[in-house]
Formats: C-alpha cells, sequence, structure tokens
C-alpha cells in the first residue's frame, strides 16, 4: 500500500485481500466438457431409440409418413 498525497493505492492482492488461484480456468474447461458430453448422450441415445425393427436409421420421409 502506497499513499500519494491523498490517495491510497493498493496492489491487486491487497485489494481483494487474497490471492489469485486460477482454479477458474479448470472449472469452466471441466463444466464445458461435462456438459458437452451430456448433451452427446442425450443426442446419441434419442438418435438410438428411433431405430426401425430391422435396425436401419429412420429417413426424414419415412419419420413424416409415420413409418417407424
Amino acid at each position: 500500500m502506497k499513499r500519494i498525497g491523498d490517495e491510497i493505492h493498493l496492489d491487486a492482492d491487497e485489494a481483494r485481500a487474497g490471492q489469485t488461484l486460477h482454479a477458474m480456468r479448470y472449472v469452466l474447461g471441466i463444466s464445458l466438457f461435462l456438459a458437452i458430453a451430456a448433451l452427446s448422450a442425450i443426442w446419441i441415445s434419442a438418435a438410438l431409440s428411433q431405430r426401425t425393427s430391422h435396425g436401419w436409421p429412420v429417413t426424414a420421409v419415412e419419420y413424416a409418413l409415420g413409418g417407424r
């Protein structure tokens, strides 16, 4: 802490009363990975549940005509 005239100048750690740990980048990275994995699992499971009885994926025409 420096005092220059009537002004008090603090560095970043003194102003926060703590340290910068840079842990937020790991939290954001891990949460981004988990969100992508969860949405992919939902998408893949929905795509697999719409298979026809012979195992082939349903085309847009078959789906529109109700042929599951």
